[in-house]
């Protein structure tokens, strides 16, 4: 199925591995020119390695969009050299886990930045340039931990609170701009991030990773975890034209963990 998505320029954030690679090289799939963001310039360059052949080169970028100068430079070095953006996925970022007998106030604030400004200041200057132009599509990948109020990640759950909110309100106010704003909250998904959640359960319960991996797949009705691509063909949908009427939608993406409305 042809999304129309060949040419568009797209920028992602935290783009050199997991499901942000993932989007990035869909993106590529379809034609589009892609700018791959990432704090990393190592993981850049594993990323590069990584990428198939496509009909136009990747740009890669290495910015921290926690810095909101940086994602200032970073969007307008994309633009000079691929033209004005026309879809922004951000997946930059990751808040820490932390079992809540550890968290301090400084736990709260760098989950804030990791998560929560990582994309805001992207969104902050890319949404005002598309409503000007009249068109675009932001998706954010936000996280169940949102909704879900874990015990070991609740500084970051907290920042995916805020970008739920975000995420909605941006789409109401710029609707009319002709700019979607649209969220996917995915659940257990195979990336180094579930990992170090199993990692910091296992060390604050005394429980084996292996243990704690084969009981998180167990309780999921789909009976497994998905997969980064799984998320990134979402978010083609979401970034593409048949999805037009699709704006302040978060779209749980977890197996049907989490039965709530």
């Amino acid at each position: 199925m042809d999304l129309g998505l060949a040419d568009r320029v797209v920028l992602v954030t935290g783009a050199s591995k997991g499901i942000g690679l993932a989007c990035a090289t869909a993106f590529l799939a379809e034609g589009a020119k892609v700018a791959l963001v990432s704090r990393s310039v190592a993981n850049l360059e594993t990323a590069r390695r990584q990428l198939p052949a496509s009909t136009h080169a990747p740009v890669f970028i290495a910015a921290d969009m926690v810095d909101v100068a940086a994602a200032r430079r970073a969007i307008d070095d994309v633009e000079t050299t691929l033209g004005p953006i026309d879809v922004l996925v951000n997946s930059a970022g990751a808040a820490r886990r932390h079992a809540p007998a550890d968290l301090e106030a400084s736990s709260w604030h760098a989950a804030m930045d990791a998560k929560f400004f990582s994309y805001i200041h992207p969104t902050d200057i890319v949404v005002k340039r598309m409503a000007q132009r009249g068109r675009g599509a932001i998706v954010n990948i936000i996280g169940s931990g949102g909704k879900i109020a874990g015990p070991y990640h609740l500084p970051g759950g907290a920042a995916n609170a805020a970008l739920m909110l975000v995420t909605v309100g941006l789409a109401s106010a710029y609707a009319a701009s002709g700019v979607r704003v649209n969220g996917i909250n995915p659940g257990g998904i195979l990336t180094d991030r579930v990992n170090e959640a199993l990692e910091v359960e296992a060390r604050t319960s005394g429980r084996p990773v292996d243990e704690l991996r084969a009981h998180a797949h167990a309780r999921i009705p789909a009976g497994r975890m998905g997969t980064p691509d799984e998320i990134a063909q979402m978010v083609l949908f979401l970034a593409c034209d048949r999805a037009s009427y699709v704006m302040g939608a978060i779209v749980p993406m977890d197996g049907a963990s989490h039965p709530i409305v």
